[in-house]
């Protein structure tokens, strides 16, 4: 096999995403290897987001929110998407949604990544540099999304708020994350965040990448042997 065949069968893999409780992914097969791409995917997802802001030509609409409320309260980035993420997991509880290990690992680790990442790379003047930055930053974050999406073990707490809504709501999931990302966009904006070519090729350009990407990154899941609690096998 020709290695451009190999390539294509790769990307024609189509692992679904299994529907699970937080305890059925814990119960559901390869932990281990899951748990890493989790925490990968985490951590270059925090990195992505770094290197958007540093590009400063516009952030995708919940980053928009992040430095505008950084802007009045003082705070480092990763900090303040760190509890931006435990206060959206507040409005979990009225949707009755129950967080998994990747929700609770999403709500810490891709904060503190952003604040390592924004260290090391500090401020950049060049244009070319800051297109690169805006650039990669948007393909890495597709990759970051897709590991740890793929990993099986929990939505993060933005996503998680938007299907719990549309579930709660019966409103298509176009609709409510439309509606959500416009109100964080608005507030981020009227609090002074950085909105600009980057938030509109971010907007346009995520989707696809993640989709391409996700059926690689999907780990294959046994729902069946999770629901009976049976022994696993790791895979």
């Amino acid at each position: 096999m020709s290695p451009i065949q190999q390539v294509r069968r790769v990307f024609a893999r189509k692992e679904p995403l299994t529907p699970m409780t937080p305890v059925e992914q814990l119960r559901s097969g390869g932990l281990p290897l899951r748990l890493a791409q989790l925490l990968v995917g985490l951590w270059l997802y925090g990195a992505s987001m770094a290197m958007l802001v540093r590009g400063r030509l516009g952030l995708p609409a919940w980053d928009v929110f992040h430095v505008g409320v950084q802007r009045h309260w003082g705070a480092s980035f990763g900090t303040v998407v760190i509890v931006t993420s435990f206060a959206v997991l507040l409005l979990w509880i009225p949707l009755r949604q129950w967080p998994g290990l990747g929700t609770l690992a999403n709500s810490v680790l891709i904060g503190v990544a952003a604040d390592a990442t924004l260290r090391v790379l500090g401020p950049q003047d060049g244009a070319a540099t800051r297109w690169g930055l805006m650039l990669g930053g948007i393909l890495l974050n597709g990759l970051a999304g897709a590991l740890y999406i793929g990993s099986q073990l929990g939505p993060g707490p933005r996503d998680g708020l938007m299907t719990g809504i549309a579930r709660r709501t019966g409103r298509s999931i176009r609709l409510v994350r439309t509606g959500l990302e416009i109100a964080v966009l608005t507030a981020g904006w009227l609090l002074g965040g950085v909105v600009g070519v980057g938030t509109i090729l971010y907007a346009v350009g995520i989707g696809p990448v993640v989709q391409a990407l996700l059926p690689v990154c999907t780990r294959r899941v046994d729902l069946a042997r999770a629901q009976g609690g049976g022994e696993l096998e790791g895979r």
